[in-house]
């Protein structure tokens, strides 16, 4: 009843017995939540059986799967966008937390990059047809139309919560929810493959051999299948550059949908999200110092990435020994500063928000549990160089590395979960102003303020008054956000030193040291670009 009450007024015709009758909806929670486990787990079985069966199960077949998906899911986002979201009273409300438009920005720009990896893919298909099956061609064909159509859907409905339809509504978002997850354990295992299968070739063959011949077999099965045109080759190198900007996009799509899911049949008070305007000169410390750590970042990973493929011992010890400081480096600036924003917060007056918002909710969930995926990978790291004794300086530097990794991801969870969740500073604001307004009128002989008081309260969003805590924490968000940036870079674009420096192999064996770097690496990666977010979110709410 106390969401009834908060009814905005041009909704006062709305029929409160309907209201009331929406409520009572687990029969739709139950069946979207079982469209969604059996296709999550099909689609896993699928994804799983295509990569280590080449023979009963193909990419071909997966593809098949992943095309019917990719076209049922069109088909409801259509449904929604032409009758659904038309009917009367199908949309009244919006959630002004969800889908704000950095997120949507986002959305867009993987989007873009996703499309381009797709024509990358079809030019490059294109010249199998005589040797390959024509699916490979027509999946991306396919999910082409199907980024293009959700990205439509997202950009305008993101924020709906829908009051009519919302049984089908449901099941048609987990079934939203489910392909995005499915295209996203596709491109992982495809790309976790293209970086790490070894092929069942001598063992005394070299490291670049290694790599590009296992490239060639995970993506066509066969090296005697030769390609028409002369271009296949430029294609199929750039459009596994671009894996990681769809890996990113299925996932931000997957998480706008499940707030679209949490959000039908809710109602919420008519109040717009407050727009909090950026100002790049609140900071100046934060971005130089966050800049030169990425351009540092990008020069050692391409001096990685280029002596890591050579076959001279000394020339790969010292491209991993680079790596590892250059690592330790970051992390280490990043803890620092991590504990100079928490610090901040233990001196800061704002309240903890109470609000129910499920963005915020699945925002700090996404969190620790993707950073989960790098906790995994350095534990286990850390057992077998203590197993080991850690002897040499590179498995020194990889303890240490792997230390400071779980001590800054624990920092930075507490630094973004605590920002999340604390009152922005203009609704403290405003919420003084009105207070010490109603003072005034009932006692006026207090509408002298002790200036103590007023100093506490002084946080308006003009860059030239902010206070030196506001500075500082903008100044660590920035700082932290640039250097997860390149921190998502590196392992994204194959930076894979779990595989090229061998002293987890030889003490877990690559088997099983295989199956849990390219489990936990891909939600590390999603760990990085997802703080990326939620800084920037802290940042503004600063």
């Amino acid at each position: 009843m106390d969401n009834v009450l908060h009814l905005p007024s041009s909704s006062q015709t709305f029929n409160v017995g309907a209201v009331m009758e929406r409520a009572h909806h687990g029969g739709g929670w139950l069946l979207s939540g079982i469209i969604g486990v059996n296709i999550l787990t099909l689609g896993c079985a699928l994804v799983s059986g295509s990569a280590f069966n080449s023979v009963a199960i193909t990419a071909v077949h997966r593809q098949i799967f992943l095309i019917i998906l990719l076209l049922l899911t069109m088909l409801w986002m259509l449904f929604y966008a032409v009758v659904t979201s038309k009917k009367d009273q199908a949309v009244l409300f919006k959630d002004g937390h969800a889908g704000p438009v950095w997120l949507r920005g986002g959305l867009l720009l993987f989007g873009f990059l996703s499309l381009l990896m797709d024509i990358f893919k079809i030019a490059t298909y294109v010249g199998y047809l005589h040797c390959d099956s024509a699916v490979k061609v027509a999946f991306p064909v396919v999910q082409a139309v199907f980024l293009i159509v959700q990205t439509y859907f997202l950009w305008f409905h993101a924020k709906d919560c829908v009051q009519r339809h919302t049984n089908f509504t449901r099941c048609g978002l987990t079934l939203l929810l489910s392909t995005n997850l499915v295209v996203w354990m596709a491109a992982v295992t495809e790309e976790s493959i293209h970086q790490t299968e070894i092929p069942d070739l001598d063992v005394n063959v070299s490291h670049k051999m290694y790599r590009g011949i296992s490239a060639l077999v995970s993506s066509y099965g066969s090296v005697k299948c030769k390609c028409s045109h002369s271009a296949c080759d430029t294609f199929k190198d750039a459009f596994y550059y671009l894996y990681p900007f769809n890996i990113e996009y299925s996932l931000f799509a997957s998480a706008m949908a499940y707030v679209m899911w949490k959000n039908i049949g809710r109602l919420v008070g008519d109040h717009r999200r407050q727009s909090v305007k950026f100002y790049p000169k609140d900071v100046r410390v934060g971005p130089v110092m966050g800049l030169l750590l990425a351009v540092a970042g990008l020069v050692t990973f391409v001096v990685y990435e280029v002596d890591i493929l050579t076959e001279d011992e000394k020339n790969r010890n010292r491209a991993l020994l680079i790596h590892f400081i250059m690592n330790i480096v970051i992390v280490s600036l990043m803890c620092l500063s991590t504990v100079i924003g928490c610090i901040l917060f233990r001196l800061d007056h704002r309240e903890h928000v109470s609000e129910k918002n499920p963005t915020r909710s699945l925002d700090v969930g996404l969190l620790v549990g993707a950073s989960m995926g790098q906790i995994i990978i350095s534990y286990f790291a850390i057992v077998a160089a203590v197993a080991t004794g850690a002897r040499g300086y590179l498995n020194a530097l990889n303890l240490s590395w792997a230390v400071l990794t779980v001590l800054q991801l624990g920092l930075q969870n507490y630094f973004i979960v605590e920002g999340l969740h604390r009152e922005p500073f203009h609704v403290m604001q405003e919420a003084a102003l009105h207070t010490n307004a109603h003072a005034v009128r009932e006692h006026p002989e207090m509408s002298v303020v002790p200036e103590r008081q007023k100093s506490k309260y002084s946080m308006t969003s003009s860059p030239e008054t902010l206070s030196w805590k506001r500075r500082v924490l903008k100044e660590v968000c920035v700082f932290l956000l640039l250097a997860n940036i390149i921190l998502w870079i590196m392992p994204a674009f194959g930076a894979r030193p779990q595989f090229d420096h061998p002293i987890e192999i030889k003490f877990y064996k690559f088997t099983m040291w295989s199956a849990i770097v390219n489990i936990g690496l891909p939600f590390g990666i999603f760990y990085r670009m997802h703080s990326v977010a939620s800084l920037f979110e802290v940042y503004l709410i600063s």
